[in-house]
């Protein structure tokens, strides 16, 4: 799974995409270091596109999978939902 990210609004008011972009990836890597120590996980590639009003988002998560860690690809998929969130909350400010 992955995600990316950027900034500026247009005068219309909108977002920018690059913001859009910005701030699904940062909201995907927060829920991917919530569940993890940054030094565990392995692999993080968040990679986010966000064209023509459509927001896509792909997290690949290489970390422990041990009995007392969470599951990557719970939080892989936890992590690219909060993506859509925070891009949704963004449109609604």
């Amino acid at each position: 799974m992955s995600e990316d990210a950027s900034s500026e609004r247009p005068t219309d008011g909108d977002p920018a995409d690059e913001e859009v972009v910005r701030t699904a990836a940062e909201a995907a890597e927060g829920v991917v270091f919530h569940r993890y120590d940054q030094s565990a996980v392995t692999d993080l590639d968040v990679t986010v596109t966000f064209e023509d009003g459509v927001l896509d988002v792909d997290v690949y998560l290489n970390a422990p999978d041990g009995p007392d860690d969470p599951d990557p690809e719970a939080v892989a998929e936890a992590a690219t939902e909060a993506a859509g969130e925070a891009v949704d909350e963004l449109f609604e400010e």
